[in-house]
């Protein structure tokens, strides 16, 4: 979807309580910070490794950032899973696989205010990323993730909300 498409798109907006309270189009979410709903899908393959992937230039959020999930704003009368699954084929091309959730979460900083919904996938087949949200993507093991996220520019809510799931902090 393209920056201009997105930003018309609607959003629910969600008050402390996770009860819909409006319905703004995304630019409106974005400029005012309001709460509202988004997905992440951690995917890692059949022997442990996780998908990361690179965010466009032109991205309303963190642009050219690392995320280790693959997610996004969920549209204003959405179901959770249609979403997730949605942004699963939009952004890497995956599709008919079965999402695990794995939790719910809330994450606040100066740019964002959302409640998320995580899952993860196993998937071993090829990754496509035609819709120009992503613009490159990779297979990482866990111990390796740690050091790209000391060295690269990650998606601070997606390390917030999903890291605790790719990584042992325990080992």
């Amino acid at each position: 979807m393209g920056t201009a498409d997105a930003a018309r798109e609607l959003v629910d907006v969600l008050d402390a309580d996770g009860t819909i309270i409006a319905t703004v189009t995304r630019a409106e979410m974005r400029r005012r910070r309001l709460r509202h709903r988004c997905t992440f899908v951690i995917v890692r393959t059949s022997s442990g490794g996780v998908l990361i992937h690179r965010r466009a230039p032109d991205k309303d959020l963190w642009p050219d950032a690392w995320d280790l999930a693959v997610g996004g704003v969920v549209g204003a009368g959405e179901e959770w899973d249609h979403a997730a699954e949605r942004e699963l084929a939009e952004e890497v091309g995956v599709v008919g696989v079965e999402l695990e959730r794995l939790g719910d979460g809330v994450y606040v900083d100066d740019s964002v205010d959302e409640v998320a919904r995580i899952w993860t996938v196993v998937w071993d087949g090829p990754i496509s990323f035609d819709d120009g949200e992503v613009v490159e993507a990779c297979v990482v093991e866990p111990d390796e993730l740690i050091v790209r996220i000391g060295r690269d520019r990650f998606v601070p809510d997606s390390l917030a909300l999903c890291l605790r799931f790719v990584v042992d902090h325990g080992a």
